[in-house]
């Protein structure tokens, strides 16, 4: 999956969020879950892919996560909850597109 994407992890069902982008979905976050990026997902133990949004181009992208970086945390489970209400991790899903 070789695009731009805004995506959020999640620790656990309602637990600490992170947003991020990338322009390669899959092996972002194949990082965070085995720990390669540092800092903030592996300090909070945040692997779990709870939603994710296809951009045209990295700028869209890029707005978009630093919009959502500045959402109150009720608007962002809301939008995870939208799409998927269970907040079951995605991952698997799109290692296979």
């Amino acid at each position: 999956m070789k695009l731009p994407c805004t995506y959020i992890l999640a620790s656990r069902w309602h637990g600490t969020l992170y947003t991020g982008v990338t322009s390669d979905l899959v092996k972002r976050v194949w990082e965070h879950k085995h720990d390669v990026a540092g800092g903030f997902t592996r300090k909070y133990r945040v692997h779990d892919l709870v939603w994710f949004e296809r951009h045209a181009t990295m700028e869209l992208a890029i707005a978009r996560e630093k919009a959502i970086k500045e959402w109150r945390r009720a608007w962002k489970v809301e939008l995870i909850e939208t799409a998927n209400p269970k907040w079951v991790d995605l991952y698997p899903d799109i290692i296979d597109r």
